[in-house]
């Protein structure tokens, strides 16, 4: 089983950068892909940002492609999310979430292959 906690939330303006990590419990957090998703209010919840267990691999929404950086430490057990460039429209709870490594190719952007998720981090971008 693996716990996650999200962290590095907060209010920005718009241009600004921030940093979130989700750092995870569990002995076999190398066995998982991790991803990045984000819901705004009356919204449904969609995919930001993925990389594969290794961290070989990444894969981003067309949204955040070339301002968002997902990375991942297994040492550390935590994966970060680099937000640069932000945008009003990036405001939104942001969850950390943890995906068997197997289902990774094919099946990154899609939550209902995720089976742990984090309680989420307020991300506010002011205009």
């Amino acid at each position: 089983q693996v716990q996650l906690v999200e962290s590095g939330g907060g209010l920005v303006q718009a241009g600004d950068s921030l940093r979130l990590s989700c750092a995870a419990s569990g002995r076999t957090f190398s066995s998982y892909a991790m991803g990045w998703f984000r819901q705004a209010p009356g919204k449904e919840r969609e995919f930001v940002a993925a990389v594969s267990f290794s961290g070989d691999s990444t894969d981003y929404a067309d949204s955040v492609k070339g301002r968002f950086t997902i990375s991942r430490d297994n040492a550390k057990k935590t994966v970060n999310l680099q937000m640069n460039s932000l945008k009003p429209e990036d405001t939104a709870v942001y969850y950390c979430a943890a995906q068997l490594w197997t289902l990774y190719s094919g099946n990154y952007y899609r939550k209902d292959k995720y089976v742990y998720w984090g309680q989420g981090t307020q991300v506010t971008v002011s205009s």
